[in-house]
């Protein structure tokens, strides 16, 4: 596991949020040369890893309906110590939750939100792997 995913601070994932999954894949795969992997999701849909080298470098989610309202794009994820205490360090320095945050099972917990001038960027603490 890299550094960044338990360095408070660090960004450490990046994900690719798109409408044609596979599409995005294979352009991906030719243009970069990232290998990929299938992960199956809680919630039966399925995540596609992006590997350069050998090591996971970030990933490709097929939009669910509830995410149709922001644009298809690249998200930026930065490891945090507790997303709980840094969500609502965020909106006490004016910026605005997009959902409040929650857990991905395996993975750790996230919150995304707009900073107060207007971009966005996701939280995560990442569970701890023995």
């Amino acid at each position: 596991m890299s550094d960044a995913f338990q360095t408070h601070g660090a960004f450490s994932w990046c994900e690719l949020q798109t409408d044609d999954a596979e599409k995005a894949k294979a352009f991906y795969r030719d243009v970069v040369g990232w290998e990929t992997e299938a992960m199956e999701m809680a919630d039966g849909g399925t995540y596609t890893v992006l590997m350069a080298g050998g090591q996971h470098v970030g990933g490709i989610l097929q939009r669910p309906p509830e995410m149709a309202e922001l644009p298809v794009r690249w998200a930026s994820f930065i490891t945090v110590d507790d997303v709980d205490k840094r969500a609502a360090a965020a909106t006490a320095g004016g910026a605005e939750l997009l959902g409040e945050p929650f857990d991905v099972p395996g993975v750790g917990r996230i919150v995304t939100l707009k900073d107060p001038l207007g971009a966005l960027i996701s939280l995560i603490t990442y569970e701890k792997k023995d």
